[in-house]
């Protein structure tokens, strides 16, 4: 029996809210191929060590497809990602 199984997560580590309550979308968003993702603890685990790095405000993971979408306030640090990748037990196998 197999199973395909789709899993998407955001973590937060700041907020596109200024103090007055209006919202902008500045920054950068990339996205990255990770290979060794299968189950929700997975999505978890990059989700957290993603979104610990400096100026990432959010992370969106998907397991069908092996993506992770980074979402930072500036291009983020590549060997940064790909050591916190690797730090939690997955291989960074390039930009998507």
């Amino acid at each position: 029996m197999s199973e395909t199984t789709t899993a998407t997560t955001t973590a937060s580590t700041g907020s596109c809210c200024t103090p007055d309550g209006s919202c902008h979308s500045a920054g950068v968003t990339t996205v990255y191929q990770v290979s060794g993702m299968t189950c929700g603890h997975c999505v978890s685990t990059i989700s957290r060590a993603l979104g610990a790095l400096p100026g990432v405000t959010d992370v969106e993971v998907d397991l069908t497809t092996g993506k992770v979408t980074v979402a930072a306030e500036s291009e983020p640090d590549e060997k940064a990602v790909a050591a916190a990748i690797d730090d939690a037990g997955y291989e960074l196998t390039g930009r998507a």
